[in-house]
């Protein structure tokens, strides 16, 4: 009996140290697998530190630009493109990072695949370092235009000052300039007066205190009874006289205003309000008005009056010197009007 007992124990196999060497096997595989994620894991995480830094200094960067630069909106558009591509991909290896975290979680997935995802995080992770060295050359170049467009403000600016000075200096000298014109044109329009004065003195001494021949404010009036037959725009003989008188005063006066003075005698001619036929030599009344004007001015160039100091204006019956229809009010009207004045 003992015999079959020892011989029983003989055909037993024993499994346990072969169950304990594969189970020893099995826990150091898996540590070793939990070591290669766990150092690959930490180099990720450095590695998507490092680029978040750069990516905040990135972004801090071209927000400064956009305040700094509207006009570079086109350029600084490519960047922002560059950046959104730099933070889709960042999200993309975020999003990586947590499948390959759910994956270590899970204790999921060999060896082999863990350390071919590594290498592609990493050559990813090599790209977008490039493209943010690209992104940071096109800053560094953006900064180096914005440097030069505040030189050229700057530069703008200098000369709007020293235009803004210049146009200052230049509206004092102007106003300056005014203030003498105004005063030399009083001077002269005063000395112009008294030659005015003088010459409608003379001209009341030679012509005597005729009652159709009078002074209306700075205006010496001729009835044109006196000087003109009715209708007509030729100087009768009493007119002639008259005119001659005029142009020998006038001739006398001219000798005594000075060059410097730019004076004419103006001849303005007038008549009623009765209408002309229009069959006869002068269809309106503004063509006889002229008419008498040119005839007094050409007679008074033949005296010898220069004629650029002779002007002749006709004005028809609209300047009426008194209202209404009645016979004398239309003689006061039909008349020649003298004036000195300036041109």
């Amino acid at each position: 009996m003992a015999l079959a007992r020892n011989r029983r124990r003989e055909r037993t196999v024993d499994y346990w140290p072969g169950f304990v060497d594969a189970l020893s096997t099995l826990l150091i595989s898996i540590m070793f697998l939990l070591t290669v994620f766990v150092v690959g894991q930490f180099i990720l995480s450095r590695e998507i530190s490092g680029r978040d830094e750069v990516l905040n200094r990135l972004n801090s960067q071209i927000n400064e630009l956009t305040q700094l630069l509207a006009l570079e909106k086109g350029s600084n558009q490519d960047l922002q493109d560059s950046v959104a591509n730099l933070q889709a991909s960042l999200a993309s290896a975020e999003g990586d990072r947590s499948r390959l975290q759910a994956l270590l979680n899970a204790g999921s997935g060999g060896q082999d695949a863990a350390q071919k995802r590594i290498g592609s995080m990493t050559q990813e992770l090599d790209e977008q370092k490039q493209v943010s060295e690209r992104a940071l050359s096109q800053v560094e170049l953006l900064n180096q235009q914005i440097a030069a467009l505040r030189s050229q403000i700057a530069a703008v600016e200098a000369a709007l000052q020293a235009s803004e000075e210049k146009d200052r200096v230049s509206q004092t000298k102007i106003a300056d300039l005014g203030s003498r014109l105004n005063v030399a044109l009083a001077a002269r329009v005063q000395e112009l007066n008294r030659y005015r004065s003088d010459f409608f003195g003379r001209l009341r001494e030679i012509l005597s205190d005729r009652e159709n021949i009078r002074i209306v404010g700075d205006r010496f009036v001729f009835q044109s009874e006196v000087l003109f037959p009715s209708g007509g725009a030729d100087l009768n003989p009493e007119g002639q006289t008259e005119m001659a008188k005029l142009a020998t005063a006038l001739l006398d006066l001219a000798k005594e205003i000075p060059p410097e003075i730019n004076w004419v005698l103006r001849v303005d001619g007038h008549t009623d309000n009765v209408p002309l036929g229009g069959t006869g030599r002068y269809r309106d009344n503004w063509e006889l008005s002229s008419a008498r004007a040119i005839s007094v001015v050409k007679f008074l160039i033949a005296q010898g009056v220069p004629a650029d100091r002779l002007v002749a204006a006709g004005f028809g019956e609209f300047q009426p010197i008194a209202p209404g229809d009645t016979p004398d009010a239309r003689s006061t009207n039909r008349r020649i009007e003298l004036k000195l004045t300036e041109k």
